[in-house]
């Protein structure tokens, strides 16, 4: 089956300017249905790299077309697990994902990978090749709490991040005392705005209440500046 690619935009944004937009969005969207009590919830994935940095330089060059794998959880529980796979090609954004286990990833860190060749999931084969080829592995764990909201028309789903914080190259990411250190030295928040064809005009005049000049870096790429 074919993937639709989503646009994606992403920018760093003031405390002030969220409030501000966080104000006009709750009367024009949905606020994500996992949010907790708060409207947020917490994530945290550990991503994949090799000793050269690879898959770092190809978003620092901006290339249009690479590939970013992860494993990601949800509020510091066990009971979802996913691989995913995002891939850029040209200005589109693409992701694929499958369930993992506990003792998958762990095996994964270790380096114990023969059982992936074969795997009945695409996406274990899939980084069981990149893992042979290019020597990738699990190299940093990156945390952040998250605020999402969706607008049908569109498939509009805006989200901000924050409290980014990077585990220095520890990628132990069930152990819930994992020592992280913040990534930005400014208390920003990284907003994302991800949609198929268009963005409706109601949204566009919303975001116009914050200055969206300053692209931002991928959560990934500030973990990576602390080594």
């Amino acid at each position: 089956m074919s993937q639709i690619g989503r646009k994606e935009l992403k920018f760093a944004i003031s405390i002030p300017e969220y409030h501000i937009l966080i104000h006009k969005l709750k009367w024009l969207m949905t606020r994500d249905e996992h949010a907790g009590r708060d409207g947020k919830y917490h994530i945290r994935s550990a991503y994949f790299d090799n000793m050269d940095d690879r898959i770092l330089t190809e978003k620092k060059e901006g290339y249009l077309n690479r590939d970013k794998y992860r494993v990601r959880i949800y509020n510091l529980s066990t009971s979802v697990i996913h691989l995913e796979r995002k891939s850029k090609r040209n200005n589109q954004t693409f992701k694929t994902k499958c369930p993992l286990t506990r003792k998958e990833y762990e095996a994964i860190r270790r380096g114990e990978t023969e059982w992936m060749e074969d795997d009945m999931r695409p996406l274990i084969r899939d980084l069981h090749g990149e893992m042979t080829r290019r020597l990738i592995k699990p190299v940093a764990v990156v945390d952040y709490e998250r605020e999402a909201y969706t607008y049908p028309y569109g498939n509009v789903r805006i989200t901000f991040d924050q409290n980014i914080r990077t585990s220095l190259r520890n990628t132990a990411m069930f152990d819930r005392n994992l020592p992280m250190v913040p990534v930005m030295e400014e208390p920003l928040i990284i907003l994302e705005v991800k949609f198929d064809e268009y963005i409706p005009d109601m949204i566009k005049y919303a975001l116009q209440a914050v200055d969206t000049r300053t692209e931002a870096y991928s959560k990934y790429q500030l973990s990576r500046m602390f080594g």
